[in-house]
């Protein structure tokens, strides 16, 4: 099956060809089927928002290539153009994004790029805010006299306003209270169950990965070091440590526990896993 993303030999240098070139993403092999539901984490500097930023064709490979189903994303100007109408892209704290005079025109910015029909950017914008929880009475406001969550969900519904197949979030609930962080994430899952959508997104919060990704990315100094189920990372926890990256709080409890000699499993990370686990003696850890 032809995966819907996929990054080959993919190589970025910034400053290239001057006394400041760094290299942050090395050579990355990467593929995304429809459907998936991938958690994107690394230290600060890994290289995980400069990754995600060609996935969609904004930054350009240094050398190798970005495919959307198969075909090179850069192959033309126009065809680059349709994959950002394909594959969303929402960046951290996408509020201070926001620049129109009402949040409708906000909402209706991308698909009135697509050059829709007036009566389908409104079927769109109406949708849109109704699926992040958006009164119909907001849309004439300024989104600039929102809350911070509500223009955060200005920003989602300008994105989900496209119907992208693809939807990459930038450590989307950043800044957001538990409450918001929750409602987000529950939003997000629902854009993913809604039809094969694929969904990637960066996350500091290895809780919300262990809790809602079928499949984790690790990166490490531009490279991916992991790629696999969250049983199979989090039973690495001790490498995910001396990357920098903190484990679930209830990982690193069984991993203290086994360090005591209790033959338990230390590769849990959601707490009915971890219940499960002691209740078994030796654990299975199973699947949230």
């Amino acid at each position: 099956m032809t995966p819907v993303l996929q990054t080959v030999r993919l190589t970025h240098r910034y400053s290239e060809g001057t006394p400041f070139e760094r290299v942050a993403l090395d050579s990355v092999d990467f593929s995304a089927q429809r459907g998936e539901f991938i958690a994107v984490i690394g230290h600060t500097g890994s290289g995980k928002s400069t990754f995600i930023q060609h996935l969609n064709g904004l930054l350009k490979p240094s050398s190798g290539s970005v495919l959307f189903d198969g075909k090179d994303v850069h192959s033309s100007k126009e065809f680059a153009r349709q994959v950002r109408f394909r594959v969303g892209l929402l960046f951290q704290y996408p509020e201070y994004q926001l620049f129109e005079e009402t949040v409708y025109r906000d909402i209706a910015f991308g698909p009135r790029n697509m050059k829709l029909k007036d009566d389908e950017v409104d079927e769109r914008v109406r949708e849109a805010a109704d699926f992040v929880g958006l009164e119909e009475s907001m849309l004439e406001k300024s989104p600039f006299d929102l809350s911070g969550g509500q223009k955060r969900r200005v920003a989602i519904a300008g994105v989900i306003a496209m119907r992208p197949e693809v939807l990459i979030l930038d450590e989307p609930t950043a800044g957001l209270d538990p409450g918001g962080r929750e409602e987000l994430m529950e939003n997000i899952i629902r854009y993913h169950d809604g039809g094969k959508r694929t969904v990637i997104y960066i996350t500091h919060s290895m809780e919300d990965a262990a809790r809602t990704a079928q499949r984790i990315v690790v990166f490490n100094h531009g490279h991916i070091a992991m790629d696999g189920a969250p049983k199979a990372v989090f039973r690495r926890g001790f490498e995910l440590i001396q990357m920098g990256i903190i484990v679930p709080q209830i990982t690193r409890v069984m991993m203290r526990l086994r360090e005591l000699g209790l033959d338990v499993d230390d590769s849990v990370y959601t707490v009915d896993q971890a219940i499960a686990a002691l209740r078994a003696g030796k654990g299975g850890g199973g699947h949230a």
